[in-house]
């Protein structure tokens, strides 16, 4: 491991708005602020929204920015990229945004039932291969539904064709109800300054004349059921990411 890399982490535990957690501490202890993350973390009572593989907190500053009235944090396992928007919460002097360093698999172990009004999930790994690696997939959904609040929404923004048309096909198998769909973000006229907070990952898709996709849908716990669909694979990412005659770009997955 990089020096650089060992500094950041190193700063990263000075952070009071950071959370690192071993595995075995959290199994063998369990989590302080589960249930507790308004009074005790935030020291209000305002909305709870999540980013889901936040990687540099683009999306959770932005939008920490935006509203004063609600609590952010993001959440992801590479505590290098996490170190960017943790410094910049810092800097900036947000005092309503955190960060969890964890697999999204343990989600469950950091949050209480209903603890959460939003979540968002920003330029995922689509897992062509691996249905239950999806952030969209049952195998979340179900995790996401014992945190979220009645009502809660799920955000996705992606540039994957893949997985755009994966959600809708578990949207629709499972009668979730949509808010706001579109298969083209910037020309939907949609793109309001939520819409238009853009990743580091988002810029470097769109300056490939990539278009980026955006869902927001209420989900349910009830008998969930994996669509049984066939959706082509997005071609400029199946099958060797680091091949130099696709895109090779490193990439937040």
């Amino acid at each position: 491991m990089s020096k650089n890399k060992l500094a950041k982490f190193a700063e990263l535990n000075t952070f009071g708005h950071v959370i690192q957690l071993s595995y075995s501490k959290l199994m063998n202890e369990g989590f302080a602020f589960k249930g507790r993350w308004n009074p005790d973390f935030f020291k209000n009572n305002h909305p709870i929204v999540l980013e889901l593989g936040c990687g540099k907190g683009e999306y959770t500053l932005g939008l920490a920015k935006l509203f004063p009235n609600k609590n952010f944090i993001g959440i992801d396992i590479k505590g290098s990229r996490m170190w960017s928007g943790a410094k910049e919460a810092v800097q900036e002097g947000l005092v309503n945004c955190g960060f969890v360093r964890t697999n999204i698999e343990l989600l469950s172990h950091f949050f209480s039932l209903d603890e959460v009004a939003e979540i968002w999930i920003t330029f995922p790994d689509p897992q062509m291969k691996r249905t239950n690696k999806r952030l969209t997939s049952m195998r979340f959904l179900s995790d996401y539904c014992k945190i979220l609040q009645s009502n809660g929404v799920i955000h996705l923004k992606t540039d994957s064709d893949f997985l755009y048309h994966y959600t809708l096909a578990t949207i629709e198998t499972n009668h979730f109800h949509v808010q706001v769909n579109t298969n083209n973000l910037y020309i939907s006229g949609l793109a309001d300054e939520i819409l238009s907070i853009k990743t580091y990952y988002e810029q470097q898709w769109l300056d490939r004349g990539k278009t980026i996709k955006y869902v927001r849908y209420v989900p349910h716990n009830n008998n969930l059921v994996e669509p049984e669909v066939e959706i082509a694979f997005d071609d400029y990412r199946s099958f060797g990411r680091n091949s130099t005659n696709r895109d090779n770009i490193e990439t937040k997955k």
